[in-house]
């Protein structure tokens, strides 16, 4: 009987993790299941672009694996149980079951209110892409001089507000942060995103906690009144709650609990990787909740099941970080060179030199996934039995 592998959710550590795991194991022996509630890839990256009016390359997912030996199953799932080692899915034609002997979970995130009055009624947010598309019907619907405001300081907030500032030069941009601008970055980083929100006309309202969402605007802590035609809400991202309510160990904030293989610590059929785990990288040091995490942990773990499978040593846990890079609208972009543990360094790359490194980074992440047995060698080992494999791969 063949080893059934499942991989929950086909974002960028789902459908790597897949990919992977092709590449890795000869099909005689292992069946690979990719289980996904979206027909197609979602660019999740560049969900500020699609917000903003831009379109983006479609990717069947049917498409992408044909031919890898992953089977990609179109359907929502509904809840794990990791003691029965199945999980639970609503697909187009009713409910089902799908029985698993290892389990990678990559659900992922999706937009965190913070526990802020008013905003799931009030915010756009652009976590996924039927978000993101609503945000976009409402910028459109706006005439000129009507207000947006992005909350939210970091990346993905920086990322949002400059692209609808560029592509909508007409409306009265502002951006909301709890600290200060950019303030995580080096000097040299820092004052170029300072010239560039001037460049584009954004207002911004630093050190400001956010009390309440309204129709028409936001309440801050202190009092004050922001007003606003359209929310953006970029303030926080919270794991889905599936993984929550199974006897999986998982953290405060949801996300499993694994060790530096990306195992679940309670249950040891099951993986984890991207958002959805609360994983250490190299030093140890947790990782953040990013595409830069989310990849090289979805490979990590793909490597690791395999050598486990197939009776070879376990890959060490070599996870750190490089650079953080984000756009300015499209013409504009930061390289912010970091220390593994993600730390700035002095030196970043800032300008149309950015601009070509933020694009290779985007296209290269998407290639990756639309082409999952052409990133590394190929080398499909046969599994062998469950008692040789433990005592080889110990």
């Amino acid at each position: 009987m063949k080893h059934r592998i499942v991989v929950l959710g086909a974002g960028y550590a789902g459908a790597n993790a897949a990919g992977r795991l092709a590449k890795r194991l000869h099909p005689t022996g292992t069946e690979i299941t990719l289980v996904n509630a979206d027909p197609e890839f979602v660019e999740r990256i560049r969900m500020h672009q699609l917000a903003a009016g831009q379109d983006l390359l479609p990717r069947s997912l049917t498409d992408v694996f044909a031919g890898t030996g992953v089977h990609v199953r179109l359907a929502r799932v509904t809840a794990v149980d990791a003691e029965r080692k199945t999980v639970d899915v609503v697909e187009a034609d009713g409910p089902g079951e799908i029985a698993y002997d290892t389990l990678v979970y990559a659900l992922g995130s999706t937009a965190g209110t913070c526990g802020v009055p008013g905003v799931a009624e009030h915010a756009h947010d652009i976590a996924g892409k039927q978000s993101a598309l609503r945000l976009r019907a409402s910028l459109a619907d706006l005439a000129g001089g009507g207000t947006v405001l992005v909350v939210g300081g970091g990346l993905t907030g920086i990322e949002a507000v400059t692209e609808i500032a560029e592509a909508r030069p007409d409306l009265e941009v502002s951006l909301a942060a709890r600290g200060g601008l950019g303030d995580w970055l080096g000097d040299k980083a820092q004052g170029h995103l300072r010239k560039a929100f001037d460049r584009l006309g954004i207002t911004v309202h630093e050190h400001t906690d956010i009390a309440s969402v309204e129709q028409t605007g936001v309440v801050t802590a202190d009092g004050r009144t922001i007003p606003a035609q359209v929310t953006v809400w970029t303030a926080g991202f919270a794991v889905h709650p599936i993984a929550m309510a199974t006897t999986l160990q998982v953290s405060a904030t949801g996300q499993i609990v694994v060790d530096d293989t990306m195992r679940s610590v309670s249950h040891p059929d099951v993986y984890a990787v991207g958002d959805a785990a609360l994983a250490p990288g190299a030093s140890g040091t947790p990782l953040r909740m990013s595409c830069a995490s989310g990849v090289p942990s979805a490979h990590l773990a793909a490597d690791v099941i395999a050598a486990r499978l197939t009776g070879r040593q376990i890959p060490p846990n070599k996870i750190g970080y490089t650079a953080q890079c984000f756009s300015l609208g499209r013409r504009d972009a930061i390289l912010q060179w970091v220390t593994p543990d993600d730390e700035p360094k002095p030196s970043a790359v800032i300008g149309k030199m950015a601009v070509r490194f933020k694009e290779l980074i985007c296209k290269a992440a998407a290639w990756s996934i639309s082409h999952p047995t052409l990133m590394s060698p190929v080398r499909r080992r046969h599994a062998v039995p469950a008692e040789e494999a433990l005592t080889i791969a110990a």
